[in-house]
């Protein structure tokens, strides 16, 4: 019997005791000594090396998106200024000068409108604080009239000076000044950069297209200068259809302040026109709080007739007004314009509802010259016509045919009951006719028997020669053709009655 190895493969090829066991080649790829292959620790780097540089990009794109935001705007306020630019620099004029008398233009408009609107503000927050009392002394005897309270101005005065709530409001009032002064430089420095960038980008618009265009094949050229000029003629659109906005909501809101008699109104309807159409989601509610604040210090009530009219007129201008001029100005849709705001808003705040409409406008007529168009059939349904048989009928017509349906049949029970009656009537009158009838018919056979025997007479008569017969073949034919004459007295005549000597 032979020994069975229990030990396995393993223990048959070990080697010898006090010798040294084969080293086996290594792995492909891999280190002499360890299972990584090579290729490993060098994608582990790269794999990292991505990852820090996504990391420091989005780092470094969240801190530039407020400049980002800034060189947009100012992309799109040279596109608006191009065309006054362009049209001065044809004439001789240096471009960076022309640049430069547009802005300065309208920076003294600006500052024009600042000033004066400066001014009546604190004109009228110095007369608001001088008349607070005597407004006061109104509301504490109306209180008193009304709900039979005995209220005083002094009273009120010192529980307002000594309350908690007024002094720790100071307190964060003094704290926030600082705050408010840092927002008012932060927006002066984003106005200088906006406009450096915009004055760069206007004065060296054809430098700036010429870089541009170097860096693409004719063809791509040909696409950039067309989209470039596409984008000039749709922004200086939108500022055309926005100015016209801001003069018809200007001149309206004049003829209301002024009809109620409130100071300064040609300013405060320059700044409900501006404002309110400029300054996008919250310019509207800006453009309305300073009149009603300046009509409340001539009347309480005229401050509501300003806030009606303000509600009215935006919904005037944002349903009828703002569709028609956007639509023939920047030649897009109210719809798509509406939309493009919203997107615009949730995308990039204020600066998108601003920059929005010119946007689309330009990618839409940029991408209108890719898309082949056909004519369009002469077909009703086109317009909104239906074609009869097209469709099954209406309920309106399903409806009346089940009413037509239940009125014949209920005109067919009638008809029925009505037939039945007439054929009975109509059965008796066929009875006594049939007697009437063959008293007739037996009159007709005693007429139709004395004309037999007047037939039979002449016959009779007719039967004597009264010349030479005809001879030959036709006259055979002529034999054999011939009718034969009817028996006509083969009917004979009823017997006469022999009681009174008349016939039946």
């Amino acid at each position: 019997m032979a020994a069975t190895d229990e030990t396995g493969p393993d223990a048959q090829q070990a080697p010898p005791f006090g010798t040294t066991p084969p080293t086996r080649p290594p792995v492909d790829g891999a280190a002499p000594g360890t299972g990584m292959p090579r290729w490993l620790p060098r994608a582990m780097v790269l794999a990292l090396a991505l990852v820090a540089v996504f990391q420091l990009g989005s780092w470094a794109f969240h801190q530039l998106i407020g400049l980002l935001i800034n060189i947009l705007i100012a992309f799109f306020l040279a596109l608006a200024i191009e065309p006054a630019v362009s049209r001065m620099a044809s004439r001789g004029m240096r471009r960076g000068l022309a640049t430069f008398l547009v802005f300065l233009g309208l920076l003294i408009v600006s500052a024009g409108f600042v000033t004066l609107l400066g001014s009546m503000l604190a004109g009228q927050i110095i007369k608001m604080i001088e008349d607070f009392p005597d407004y006061l002394d109104s509301v504490i005897n109306w209180i008193n009239a009304h709900f039979h309270t005995d209220l005083r101005r002094v009273d009120i005065q010192e529980g307002l000076l000594h309350s908690d709530w007024l002094r720790k409001y100071v307190q964060n009032s003094a704290t926030g000044v600082l705050d408010v002064s840092t927002q008012v430089l932060g927006g002066l420095f984003q106005l200088l950069t906006i406009g450096l960038f915009s004055f760069y980008f206007a004065a060296d618009g054809p430098r700036l297209r010429r870089a541009l265009c170097s860096v693409l094949p004719p063809a791509r050229q040909v696409e950039v200068l067309r989209a470039w000029e596409i984008a000039v003629d749709k922004t200086g659109g939108y500022i055309y259809s926005r100015g016209l906005m801001a003069l018809v909501s200007g001149v309206a809101h004049y003829i209301l302040l002024q009809a109620l008699g409130i100071p300064y109104a040609p300013v405060l309807a320059v700044w409900v026109g501006l404002v309110s159409q400029f300054i996008p989601t919250i310019g509207t509610y800006l453009a309305g709080a300073l009149p009603m604040l300046i009509a409340f210090t001539v009347d309480p009530w005229y401050a509501l007739w300003v806030l009606i009219f303000v509600v009215v007129y935006q919904q005037f201008e944002n349903y009828m007004l703002q569709p028609k001029l956007t639509a023939k100005t920047v030649d897009i849709h109210p719809a798509v314009a509406f939309g493009s705001v919203i997107a615009g808003t949730a995308l990039l705040g204020a600066v998108g509802a601003l920059i929005s409409i010119p946007a689309v406008a330009t990618l839409q007529a940029f991408l209108g010259a890719y898309v082949k168009r056909y004519a369009v059939t002469d077909d009703p349904r086109v317009q909104g016509h239906r074609i009869r048989g097209s469709g099954g009928p209406g309920m309106l017509a399903r409806a009346r045919r089940v009413w037509d349906g239940r009125q014949g049949a209920e005109n067919g029970t009638a008809t029925d009951s009505a037939d039945t009656t007439d054929s009975g009537a109509a059965d008796s009158g066929t009875a006594g006719s049939d007697t009437t009838d063959s008293g007739s018919a037996d009159s007709s056979s005693v007429d139709s028997g004395a004309a037999d025997s007047r037939a039979a007479d002449s016959g009779t008569a007719d039967s004597r020669p009264s010349g030479p017969k005809p001879t030959g073949p036709d006259s055979t034919d002529l034999e054999s053709t011939a009718p034969e004459p009817t028996d006509l007295g083969s009917t004979d005549p009823e017997p006469k009655d022999s009681g009174d000597g008349s016939s039946s």
